[in-house]
């Protein structure tokens, strides 16, 4: 058994690396590891927040220990924690890293966790080189990754990325499934919790609303379905990260606001499901990407999906069989709609039920395991 402690954002804190630590930490937990959570007391000044909120107003999770002490921007904080931690003498450390931001503070901390000579640092790192770029990004990511002995990655793009700042050992692992957000419902019972004609064709785009998730081609491509006379809707379910003014106008420009349901607020993890369950397809039209989330939220709920050929989206979605691949413009997207409609739902199940059996939690614990196992812990050099 393994003392484990997983430092990244828990309850309160909201949002998919939450959910995703929550349910790391179980599967730790029920492999029968110690296991506790350290999350942050400030995660981001509410300057720099793009959302409403960073807080949930649901329960805690059931049987988790979670500890909010970190302060993003408080180097004092970092080597208070930094020391706790090091006392603690966990065999592991899992620590997520999905943006820059986050580097001096995790560095810090994990350079006095190594002082105990005990612990060993393994990274799941959901992003290397962020989506939106900004000054000091290169600088904060080589000081994080030098703190770390090795690395988690769930993508080959972030892998590739990884290679730039170091060559210490990791670990291409598929992202899990969620499986914490409740049982499949019927398509029948979910458009009535969400009061969505039972008839109607509907898309969904799900999660955050950010420039490179490629909701304008989205919203392009379904004034284009018109000439084919499908008569789709569109189910956009996620609060905006950015100003929402340009879509609307968009909306507006393109005649399209009757063929629209806007639920832009943050989606609660009871809620989930009732999304997932009652779109015929779900849509990732992005510009790029890395890897994400809401792949795994597909397979669960066994959701046939349209995704752009960006970044790791096709690795993990076989095209004509689990969904379809297609280019990042808005005609392609539309092609792509119409031939989900002609190929129909049922076509793609069989296929979903077969590729998510791949995708369990246990087969990342142990790569967290055997990457924290296998290395020789390489010495920091401080001045890289």
């Amino acid at each position: 058994m393994a003392k484990v402690i997983i430092i990244g954002p828990a309850h309160p804190l909201r949002g998919g690396l939450a959910t995703f630590n929550h349910r790391l930490a179980k599967e730790f937990l029920a492999m029968g590891h110690e296991c506790s959570i350290y999350s942050f007391s400030l995660q981001y000044p509410a300057i720099l927040f793009p959302g409403k909120t960073q807080y949930s107003d649901e329960p805690a999770p059931e049987g988790l220990e979670i500890h909010s002490k970190i302060n993003s921007v408080n180097p004092l904080n970092w080597l208070s924690v930094g020391n706790e931690l090091a006392r603690k003498q966990p065999d592991i450390i899992v620590v997520r890293y999905w943006l820059p931001f986050m580097g001096p503070a995790l560095g810090t901390i994990l350079r006095r966790v190594r002082r105990n000579k005990h612990t060993r640092i393994v990274c799941i790192a959901d992003n290397i080189i962020p989506h939106e770029k900004r000054p000091g990004d290169h600088l904060f990511t080589k000081y994080f990754t030098a703190a770390c002995d090795g690395f988690i990655t769930m993508s080959d793009k972030v892998l590739s990325d990884l290679r730039t700042f170091t060559s210490k050992p990791a670990a291409l692992v598929q992202h899990p499934l969620y499986d914490n957000f409740g049982q499949i419902i019927s398509k029948a019972a979910a458009r009535q919790h969400l009061q969505i004609n039972p008839k109607d064709k509907i898309v969904l785009f799900f999660g955050f609303i950010r420039k490179y998730k490629g909701l304008d081609l989205l919203l392009e491509a379904l004034q284009k379905t018109d000439a084919a006379g499908l008569g789709t809707k569109l189910l956009i379910a996620g609060e905006f990260y950015e100003d929402e003014k340009p879509y609307q106008a968009m909306i507006d420009q393109l005649g399209i606001s009757n063929r629209l349901i806007l639920k832009t607020e943050f989606i609660p993890d009871s809620e989930v499901r009732y999304y997932l369950c009652a779109a015929d397809v779900l849509i990732q039209p992005y510009k790029n990407a890395t890897q994400s989330g809401v792949t795994p939220l597909a397979y669960y709920f066994e959701k046939p999906m349209i995704v752009t050929n960006v970044g790791g989206l096709p690795d993990l979605v076989q095209h004509g069989k689990c969904g379809l691949v297609v280019e990042p413009d808005a005609a392609s997207i539309a092609g792509a709609i119409g031939e989900f409609y002609e190929l129909g739902e049922n076509h793609f199940i069989p296929h979903l039920r077969s590729e998510k059996e791949k995708y369990s939690w246990a087969h990342i614990v142990n790569a967290i395991e055997a990457v924290s196992g296998t290395m020789n812990r390489p010495s920091i050099d401080e001045k890289k």
